[in-house]
């Protein structure tokens, strides 16, 4: 059996079925938790950022992964028309975006429910905005 890092530490993954139900790892397998600049928290302090990370971690497991990744595919999207949008456009970084858009995308096809069809248009908007971009040549050299 694999496992995976979570913030809350390693935990096993059964490649074998889905995630339906499952609850997080308990606090008592977390790592302790130091405050934002390494500061000790008090234990009142501990046991609230441990309910509000239990409670996120149970808002994650609660929703479908094709929401969360189709969230992905939207930061990777904003991410490659960042690049893109820049005097001049940063082809090489805002191609390494697209890249892996396109990766989630086509390698995730027909298991991405209701956000695919827009994920699909949006890929294909970046993907002419760069060649045309490119056509264009106003990047420096280099």
């Amino acid at each position: 059996m694999s496992s995976i890092w979570t913030p809350g530490g390693e935990v096993p993954v059964d490649r074998g079925g889905g995630t339906g139900g499952q609850t997080p790892p308990s606090s008592a397998s977390r790592p302790p938790m130091g405050g934002p600049g390494g500061e000790e928290l008090s234990p009142e302090q501990q046991a609230q950022m441990e309910a509000e990370l239990a409670a996120m971690q149970q808002e994650l497991v609660n929703t479908p992964a094709s929401v969360v990744i189709a969230n992905h595919a939207i930061g990777l999207f904003q991410l490659a028309a960042l690049h893109l949008s820049v005097q001049p456009p940063n082809l090489e970084q805002g191609q390494l975006a697209i890249d892996a858009l396109g990766a989630l995308v086509e390698g995730l096809a027909g298991r991405l429910d209701e956000h695919e069809a827009s994920l699909v248009d949006a890929l294909a908007q970046l993907r002419m905005a760069f060649v045309q971009l490119k056509a264009r040549g106003d990047t420096p050299p280099g």
